[in-house]
């Protein structure tokens, strides 16, 4: 291939990953690809600059617009960082800023810089007018991005109003991101859903900011920081001295900011949030200190890092070394290695999920990655194992997304055996051999047998959880066994168990410690687990639709409804527009909810399971408590000894308490519990009271 071609080629698979990753929040490479396919650009243009064009991605920042959002010209291009990947590469960066300072006549050694961590999010342009939010703008190609002022508003970490900002129009940038406690919980209820989940938190807060429904960012808990302060973004160059502006977009001197450090400072000091652990380095070497110490460190923040952000600290030196078309030359962006190790794909295998979705994942020999030993990875669908040809017996590797999640980026082709078969997706179901189906326009093969075991297992399984009916002791393996000896097909048949069948089922340890154990008798647990199910029948009419596991209704979609219908008989005889209207209810959930009630086996399960003596309506055992918590919102962090954090949240909500996620000046208490982290400090830096676990029983105790 030409060189002419290739560097076609080359912009092309640029130009759409870049879509991929900054219009639609669904990047399909690794960052590490991504770059490689960069460098090699990068590369022949500098071997033959003749070949360099304006449109190049080389000489642009990546990315337009999403559509459906108005879109906003930036004051000031939001440009992009280039990359280090190693202490050598930090020394090369240092080195150009001393030689192009010292051209320019600032002559420096050392160069102080500020060490950032860099946030994994979306990046973000927050506007000021005499203090209030006025405008909130995403990067999109950094020159024009989308107005999403109303998602904005819902982020809690943004203040709506700024303290003591000056009379005028002030910018500050930054990036929204999603908390790894927001997302566990995000991936936790699309699990529940029987959806897909995300790989990673920066593909949720991205694609978050472009919902359109504000009411769904408000409840995905986004969060932020901001990193650059601009006075005065409307001024020109040379504008007037009170918000003047510098040619690079930095806060002017004369404003009583000069430097990097300066900026942070008056940023906080706006109520602005400032991610704290930012640091002054005076020479390269105390930078690479930072980067050094980050690189295991930052598991322990609550949010995602892939990495620092290098920058020359004072703004008059900044002005002298300038920028170029994409890159500013005062900042480099340093990228921690990628958690990746190498191992073998032994096989691919399916799961079914209980709503029929049948979904591939890889079973792997077991490799140590990110401090846990890794067996399965996702390998999410059957178009993204052809797409990078994935095929079992591959040596593969495999990285965890955001830190959390395995998952196989691609096979090493050059350890492939020869002529490998590749990979297809059955076409019967795996547990009933019933013909799976795909529907249209959905790349998720479905098992449709309602009776498949798989479903069946799944679906008990979620009904038994202990945040829906909260059967304790019925796990995987009673599941399995009740299933195999077709004394359960279904929620209902569990109402019908006895303890003298329960005594003699015979269960299979989960994990036989000798080859010589082998199924046990249930025996006396057998009584416990019909009393646990017996209790179950008082719980709060949410529980069991939550229970039920209709498709697109987690946790909290099933406590909104239940608020909003005070029995199931309500909520079955809602039209779609009615439910529509219920807070925290979409269309799509709507759809589910309505169409699961109105199939004639689910009307059947439901009136098995009312007659049952399953509760069906709003009332409630804990109903009868004293509402002594009436009106009064709880945080809940760090470790209790009596009580889990379900537990804990259930006596709250039982006294007519609410529990929320985050602190706010709002938030009536915080309860503290053993290593309580940063929810406990913000609590005593707003004022609000902290109770210890003693001081939080006696207060629901009525104490």
């Amino acid at each position: 291939m030409t060189p002419d071609a290739r560097i076609e080629r080359l912009r092309d698979l640029i130009r759409h990953h870049e879509e991929l990753y900054y219009v639609h929040a669904a990047p399909t490479i690794a960052d590490a690809e991504f770059d490689a396919l960069m460098a090699e650009l990068k590369a022949i243009e500098a071997a033959d600059p003749s070949l360099v064009t304006p449109d190049s991605p080389t000489q642009r920042v990546g990315g337009r617009p999403a559509e459906g959002f108005v879109t906003v010209d930036h004051a000031r291009p939001m440009l992009s960082l280039d990359n280090a990947y190693d202490a050598a590469q930090v020394m090369d960066f240092d080195q150009r800023v001393r030689r192009a300072l010292a051209d320019s006549g600032h002559a420096i050694d050392p160069v102080t810089y500020v060490a950032e961590l860099k946030i994994d999010g979306l990046s973000l342009s927050l506007t000021y007018q005499d203090g209030r939010l006025l405008r909130g703008v995403t990067r999109g190609d950094g020159v024009r991005g989308e107005d999403v002022t109303s998602n904005v508003r819902t982020i809690r970490a943004i203040p709506l109003k700024l303290t003591g900002a000056p009379v005028g129009r002030v910018e500050c940038r930054g990036e929204v991101y999603l908390p790894r406690e927001a997302f566990d919980r995000v991936n936790r209820e699309r699990e529940e859903a029987d959806e897909p989940i995300f790989a990673n938190p920066r593909n949720v807060a991205a694609g978050t900011m472009r919902s359109l429904d504000p009411s769904v960012v408000a409840r995905r808990g986004l969060s932020a920081f901001v990193y650059q302060l601009i006075a005065d973004p409307q001024a020109g160059v040379n504008g007037a001295a009170d918000g003047q502006v510098r040619a690079n977009g930095q806060a002017d001197p004369q404003a009583g900011v000069h430097t990097q450090a300066d900026a942070l400072a008056q940023l906080r000091a706006w109520g602005l949030p400032v991610e704290s652990h930012w640091q002054r380095c005076r020479g390269p070497e105390a930078v690479i200190a930072f980067c050094a110490q980050w690189a295991d460190a930052r598991h322990a923040l609550p949010f995602e890092t892939d990495g620092v952000v290098i920058k020359v600290d004072d703004f008059a030196l900044r002005d002298a070394l300038g920028a170029t078309a994409k890159y500013p030359r005062w900042a480099v962006a340093y990228k921690f290695p990628a958690e990746q190790a190498t191992t073998r794909l032994l096989r691919i295998e399916v799961g079914v999920g209980r709503t029929g979705a049948v979904t591939p994942y890889a079973v792997l020999d077991p490799v140590w990655l990110a401090g846990s030993t890794v067996q399965m990875a996702t390998l999410h669908n059957e178009q993204e194992i052809a797409r990078r040809d994935i095929r079992p017996g591959d040596m593969v590797l495999v990285e965890k997304g955001g830190d959390v999640i395995p998952k196989v980026v691609g096979p090493v082709l050059a350890s492939r055996p020869d002529a490998l078969p590749s990979w297809s997706m059955p076409t019967a179901c795996p547990s009933c051999g019933s013909r799976l189906i795909r529907p249209d326009e959905e790349v998720v093969w479905r098992c449709l047998n309602a009776a498949c075991p798989a479903r069946v297992r799944r679906s008990l399984l979620h009904f038994a959880s202990r945040k829906a009916m909260n059967i304790e002791g019925l796990g995987e393996a009673l599941v399995d066994a009740l299933v195999d000896a077709r004394l359960v097909r279904d929620a209902a048949d569990l109402y019908a168990l006895d303890g003298a069948g329960l005594h003699a089922l015979e269960v299979a340890p989960k994990e036989p410690k000798s080859d010589r154990a082998g199924p046990r008798k249930l025996g006396k647990v057998g009584l416990n687990i019909v009393a646990q199910i017996e209790a179950s029948k008082q719980n709060p009419f949410w529980r069991v639709l939550y229970g039920l596991g209709i498709r697109h209704v987690g946790e909290r979609a099933a406590q909104a409804l239940a608020a909003a219908f005070d029995s199931l008989d309500a909520l079955a005889a809602a039209p779609v527009d009615r439910l529509e209207q219920t807070p925290e209810i979409g269309p799509v959930v709507a759809a589910a909810v309505r169409q699961f009630l109105d199939e004639p086996n689910n009307q059947t399960l439901v009136g098995r399971l009312r007659d049952a003596g399953v509760r069906m309506d709003g009332g409630a055992v804990a109903s009868a408590l004293p509402q002594t918590l009436r009106g009064l919102t709880f945080v809940l962090t760090g470790t209790l000894n009596a009580y889990t954090r379900d537990h804990a949240a259930a006596a709250i909500e039982a006294r007519g308490g609410r529990v929320a996620g985050a602190v706010s000046k709002k938030t009536s208490y915080v309860v503290a519990g053993a290593e309580a982290g940063s929810k406990r400090d913000k609590a005593v830096a707003l004022g609000v009271p902290v109770l210890d676990e003693q001081a939080f029983t006696g207060l629901i105790m009525g104490e």
